[in-house]
């Protein structure tokens, strides 16, 4: 099993580490800093033994990366592993922003059907079931919302089932909630929030999220 240091230590951003296995292409480490695409978060871009990482993926309780063809690693041989740290720090700061939306939009709305997620570099987006103008909701969401950014809370990541590889963030007063994504260390990292709303289709609605860092 890769052991996954993002979790433990989400803001390093280079490692040294050795090459658990090799088939053709696709490689698997020891351990790693290097996230893969899973709840809605995309992938980090970077590099691994000098080689760009085509596409990171969930396998089991693994991660597989893929290399470019002949990149010449196999099992045992010690690798440099770095990664995009602006592109991440973008990510966690937008997964978090949209995680704390999607809390109070279910606190608004009770039984809402989340029916997508995509966190991105640029913006994050949350689609639901729902036949109403969402954006009525946002003066009273963007409201709640920054005013726990601006609180600035240490936000707690760890494991509610570590054998499962299940976890969560926790803000102390807010809540609890399921997330196996890389996090902030505090809520004011996410800096001004600003919500968007996009119409999908009938009866579909979707949130865009952006976060604009403090100076």
């Amino acid at each position: 099993m890769t052991e996954k240091l993002f979790w433990e230590t989400p803001y390093l951003t280079c490692l040294e580490t050795v090459v658990a296995s090799v088939d053709d292409q696709w490689i698997t480490l020891r351990e790693t800093i290097f996230y893969a695409f899973s709840g809605g978060q995309e992938s980090d871009h970077g590099s691994i033994g000098g080689h760009h990482v085509l596409e990171a993926r969930k396998a089991g309780l693994n991660i597989e990366y893929l290399l470019p063809s002949g990149h010449g690693l196999g099992p045992g041989d010690q690798v440099h592993v770095a990664i995009d740290w602006a592109r991440r720090y973008s990510l966690m700061r937008l997964h978090f922003a949209a995680e704390l939306v999607l809390e109070l939009v279910y606190r608004e709305l009770g039984k809402v059907e989340k029916i997508g997620a995509h966190i991105a570099p640029g913006k994050a987006r949350i689609d639901f079931h729902w036949a109403d103008n969402i954006a009525m909701l946002f003066p009273k969401l963007t409201v709640r919302a920054q005013a726990l950014i601006d609180q600035d809370i240490a936000i707690v990541s760890a494991y509610a089932d570590e054998r499962r590889q299940l976890r969560y963030w926790e803000v102390p007063g807010f809540g609890r909630v399921p997330c196996g994504g890389t996090h902030l260390k505090r809520t004011g990292e996410v800096g001004t929030l600003t919500l968007k709303r996009k119409n999908i289709g009938r009866g579909k609605e979707r949130i865009e999220v952006y976060a604009r860092a403090g100076t």
